[in-house]
């Protein structure tokens, strides 16, 4: 049975997490210094294993949801979107009265169909321009 907790994980489940969807691993200081300012994590178990996370940053007006990782062999239980709808729940829960929010993701190539099913709207559309990113390395 799988449990969800509202809990960062540490750097290391963080790290095996990525690896195992084949992304890249950042740093231990950028990965420490990410996930504490998460505005919120959600983590999927089985048992006491970490099968799946995502987050989302903010500043309480704006939130980007990031990290959205299922283990392959979790991938198709319906887990990656409990955790989205599950983000999406506590950043509306956040409001103030009156309030109102902007969430964004950037899916992986492929995976756009997912998260239009979560209620998300590719860019552009009728509301807004394109999505820009720009990549720094050092």
């Amino acid at each position: 049975m799988i449990t969800y907790s509202n809990n960062i994980p540490d750097v290391e489940t963080y790290h095996d997490l990525r690896r195992s969807v084949d992304w890249a691993v950042f740093c231990r200081e950028q990965s420490e210094r990410a996930l504490g300012n998460s505005y919120y994590c959600v983590v999927a178990k089985d048992d006491d294993q970490t099968v799946a996370m995502g987050r989302a940053v903010g500043d309480g007006m704006y939130f980007t949801i990031v990290d959205v990782m299922v283990r392959p062999e979790y991938q198709g239980c319906k887990i990656g979107s409990a955790i989205v709808n599950k983000l999406v729940e506590l950043i509306s829960a956040g409001l103030p009265d009156g309030g109102r929010t902007s969430i964004q993701l950037i899916a992986a190539s492929g995976k756009e169909e997912f998260y239009v099913k979560q209620g998300f709207k590719i860019l552009p559309n009728e509301n807004s321009g394109p999505a820009l990113r720009k990549v720094v390395y050092t």
